[in-house]
Order: C-alpha cells, then structure tokens, then sequence
C-alpha cells in the first residue's frame, strides 16, 4: 500500500485548493512545498501586488484631498512601511494556508520534490535529507516564474523581475522603465506612477494590455498619460545598458532608434511554467511547448502524474489552477465537476480597474459568431462622479441571434467584483433579457451595467 493516496507537489493557488478538497473526499493527502504555503499567487504575486496598489490608492487620495475639500500637509509615501505592510499581509495568508492544511489533517512535507517513478516522490529538505513518498497519484502544481527574454543587458544590477521589485527598497526610485505593458507592467506602472515615481512603459504590441479589448488598452493608456506616464506601444527594446544617470534602455519604435534612462528597470514580458528538477533525468513527460502536456482529465503522459495551473495551463491565472485543482481531484474521487472551465474571468488593477470575460465582438467576428454590442459610458453615473476615476464604461457582447450573452467588458471601479455575475450568467447561458431582471440598487457603479444592457437589448431588437 502507498504511502498516500494524492501527494500534491506545490503548496499554491491551485495545490493547496486541490489538497484540501481531496482531503474533503476523504483521499489521503500530503503536500509538498520548497517556499512559502500560498505559493507565488500570495507571497510573489497577485495578493502582494495588490496590497502596494492598495497602499498607493491610499496615498494618492490623501495626496489628492485639497480637491474634496480636504488640506493635507506635505505627504511624502514611506517606502519601508508600505513593503512591510505587504509582507504582513502575505505572511498572514501563508499562516492561514499552513493552518487549513493542518486543520484538514493534509501534511505539509517542506522541501523540494523530485517525481522518480509514476508512484515515487522523492523530498529533499533545506539540509539536503531526503524522503520517499510513495502515492497513488501525483499532482504536479508547481506554478510560473517571471521570464526574462535574451535581451542583452537584462543581468545588469537594478534589472528585475516582479519577483525582485516585490522584495521591496528603502527608498521611493525616482524613475522606473517597465518593458511590458500587460497586466503585470500595468500594474506596477499604477503602483509607482501614483507614489510620484517617474514611469515609463514600453510595449511591443500596438497598445497596453494587447490581448484584452482594443478600447480597454487605448482608454489605459490616455488615463496614464494624463499621470504623466510615458507610454511607447509599437517599441521592441534592443538592449539595456548602464549609463552616467543609471539604465537606459534603447529600443525602437517604427525603425526609429529611441532611448530612456532610469533608475531601475522592471522586467514584464509574462511568465513561464516551472517544472525544472521536477522530475527524475530519465523520466520525461511530454511537453506542449513550454508547458507540461495534460489531457482533458489533467493526466500527463506519465500514468498517475497530473498536472494543473501555470506549468501546464494555457491561462495563468490563479483561479483557474484552483478550479483546475478542484476539478482534477473530484475526477479522481469519481465526484462529478460542475464548475464551467470556458468561462474565465480576467481581472486588472490598474486604476480605474478592468475585468472582462468571454469574447470580444473583434474575436467574434474573426471567428463568424454573430453579435451586437451594448456599451454605457458612465460619465453619468453618480458614483463615478463622485469617486472621478477616470473615463470609465462597460461593454457587453451577445449572441445577434439569440441574446445570450457572450462577454462582458468592464473599465471602472469595483468592476473586478461585478464580472463575477457576467460569468454565472455565462456558465448558465442567459441572455440579455434575463440579466435585465434584476434590480441594480443606487447609487453603485453597477447600475451602469443595467444601461449597457438596455443599449444591447435596442441594438438586439432592430
């Protein structure tokens, strides 16, 4: 008899998720983690980036309150503080994973796992011991990390990753360069440009965060401007170097030559799965590009070896490993999944923020999908004029023919909390009709919403 009947390699978003349910259906479990319990997602990622922007939108509006009537004396945001406040929080988190697990009696086995054989774990701990664990099934869940392109330059001091920038300064830098303008360039690019930082973005692609809707991207990128954030869209850096007043990054714009020096430069062009030593030298799955290749049930191609989230994903998000967690250990229990994987909502926290789901009337015309198109651009909406963060509106996508809706797209406050009911309303098939059922209360941002739908459903009559 194994050991275990699940060990779980990686003690993230979606490891610990898949853990504790499969304790929940009484599989016998145990975790291994190298890090910190919460994985990238709360110690390295989006739970941490979060609290800095949270701490910046704090500053800022105290910086800004003389415009509401509000005198501040001179403010100036506390470096130290801010980072310390953000490990707080991320160590709060970890605990309380580490706590879960022991409550679900799922062993947090610390140290770095190596797959030897389909049923064999071996854990090597920070001493160099090592453990033999043997188990019924494995699952891979080893996450992402930051890439770095063969960009010359990019290993010079004061180059970094998110990882990196994470990890804090005592200091406010007096400039960034942030090559990327998707959602982790965005980000920071929010985070520094509201502390007083100078920020400048460059972007490859012909706008800010390229893959979501064209309109999402140009709106950013005219708000950030007026933060005086520099943006270069369309720009393909050549090379970093160091110079007299810090790092210049050249690149080129149209086959024009350009140049921008700072203090420090971030590095977000996306992330990469990792799974380097995850498994023994004469053990190789089959890979999918850089990812690990699953099948519709989760399965590598080594029998008993899954694999969810970042390392085999096509979309990196951490609710989707954690649904993916979720769904591959029920299949395992023989318990039915009832979560919907084709519907995925993204969530951006650039100020004000942006979450979209499903399609875009531009990928449903590409792909022949009929559609109409309502919109409400909330300049009348009485709190964003009260709260003024910006050109905000929403955007929602159906089907021409039949009214179901197909995508929504968000661009204001709290938008990141709304895109939730447009995603059951997806996963249940309503139409537009049936979302214009619902009583929206007032004053709220989501009142917006009940507009756009009305727009669609006089677009959806003609």
């Amino acid at each position: 008899m194994n050991d275990y009947q699940l060990i779980v390699i990686g003690a993230g978003p979606g490891g610990y998720t898949a853990a504790l349910r499969a304790a929940k259906l009484g599989l016998k479990t145990a975790v291994v983690e190298n890090r910190e319990a919460g994985g990238t997602c709360l110690n390295r990622g989006c739970v941490p980036t979060k609290t800095l922007l949270h701490s910046s939108e704090v500053y800022h509006s105290a910086k800004n309150g003389a415009a509401i009537g509000i005198h501040t004396e001179d403010i100036r945001p506390d470096m130290e503080e801010i980072f310390a406040y953000k490990r707080h929080i991320s160590q709060t988190l970890s605990s309380g994973v580490e706590s879960l697990l022991k409550g679900a009696k799922v062993p947090l086995l610390h140290g770095t796992a190596r797959i030897t054989a389909p049923h064999t774990v071996v854990v090597t701990d920070a001493e160099g011991n090592q453990n033999t664990y043997t188990a019924d099934n494995i699952l891979v869940a080893t996450g992402s990390v930051p890439a770095r392109p063969p960009i010359p330059g990019l290993d010079l001091p004061g180059v970094m990753t998110s990882d990196e920038l994470l990890e804090g300064a005592d200091h406010l830098y007096r400039s960034i360069i942030v090559i990327g303008g998707g959602v982790i360039g965005v980000e920071f690019a929010t985070f520094y440009a509201e502390l007083g930082c100078d920020v400048t973005i460059i972007e490859g692609l012909d706008r800010l965060m390229p893959t979501l809707d064209r309109e999402l991207g140009q709106n950013l990128a005219l708000i950030l401007k007026k933060q005086n954030v520099h943006i270069f869209t369309g720009s393909m850096v050549q090379n970093v170097e160091q110079s007299e007043d810090g790092l210049t990054v050249n690149f080129t714009t149209k086959g024009a030559a350009n140049a921008v020096t700072g203090e420090v430069v971030l590095c977000a062009i996306g992330r990469k799965p990792y799974h380097q030593g995850v498994f023994a030298e004469d053990l190789n799955p089959q890979m999918n590009g850089k990812s690990l290749w699953v099948d519709e049930h989760y399965q590598t191609s080594i029998p008993g070896v899954y694999a969810i989230g970042d390392v085999s994903s096509r979309i990196q998000l951490a609710h989707v490993a954690a649904a993916q967690g979720t769904a591959c250990v029920e299949m395992l229990a023989g318990v039915e999944n009832h979560v919907d994987m084709n519907v995925v909502p993204s969530c951006i926290y650039c100020r004000p923020e942006i979450a979209v789901v499903g399609i875009t009337d531009a990928e449903a015309k590409a792909n022949g999908i009929p559609v109409k198109v309502g919109k409400c651009v909330m300049g009348g909406n009485a709190r964003t004029l009260i709260a003024d963060p910006g050109r905000s509106f929403m955007k929602i996508v159906a089907h021409a023919e039949t009214g179901e809706i197909l995508g929504a797209h968000l661009m204001c406050p709290n938008s990141t909390d709304m895109i939730s009911q447009i995603s059951e309303a997806m996963a249940n098939h309503m139409t537009v009709a049936q979302l214009l059922l619902a009583m929206r209360p007032h004053p709220t941002f989501e009142e917006a919403l009940t507009e756009a739908l009305l727009d669609l459903q006089a677009k959806l009559a003609k």
